[in-house]
């Protein structure tokens, strides 16, 4: 018979957009078939999009490491649990030269095995313009023409009141 073979399922967003200047939590998670293990390690590696080698960004083994040398020195700092399966880092600061594919990777002995989350990180100048923008829009809009309609109601009655009132003190002083 054929055991299920022992695996860890990393999971992260297929791609991110992020402003230049800004900071971003890449959000890495996993799932093991076994206890999570004092000897579980985490491994972060960046490829810039011109497809140059792999660059080690981030390593965690019972506490986490900052890097030493390279573009994201100083930059990256731990901000997972591992408890709750959480291996997210946050990149400071980012640039466009930090376009590329992050790999996030996770083995949780005697879990060695499995999937290796990717990453896309697309550095924008400004931040365009979706649905939920369009969104928030049209329900502020909505929300001010409300706001001016009661407005010209509430004044209209007004002016109406008053020229009520004023026909009857016409009509008092008549009599």
């Amino acid at each position: 018979a054929l055991w299920p073979a022992a695996a860890v399922e990393v999971h992260t967003s297929k791609e991110v957009d992020a402003v230049n200047g800004t900071n971003l939590r890449l959000k890495c998670t996993f799932s093991s078939s076994s206890p999570i293990s004092q000897h579980l390690s985490v491994t972060w590696n960046f490829q810039p999009e011109d497809l140059s080698s792999h660059e080690p960004v981030f390593y965690y083994l019972k506490e986490p490491y900052k890097l030493s040398a390279g573009r994201f020195k100083e930059r990256i700092t731990w901000d997972g649990n591992i408890e709750r399966n959480d291996v997210s880092i946050i990149i400071w600061n980012l640039q466009p030269a930090d376009n590329g594919t992050f790999t996030c990777q996770v083995k949780n002995p005697p879990d060695v095995d499995g999937t290796i989350g990717e990453v896309r990180l697309r550095v924008v100048q400004k931040v365009h313009f979706s649905e939920i923008h369009f969104l928030a829009v049209a329900i502020g809009s909505a929300c001010v023409l409300m706001i001016i309609v009661v407005i010209v109601v509430i004044i209209c009655r007004h002016h109406r009141n008053k020229a009520q009132e004023k026909r009857i003190e016409v009509a008092d002083t008549e009599l």
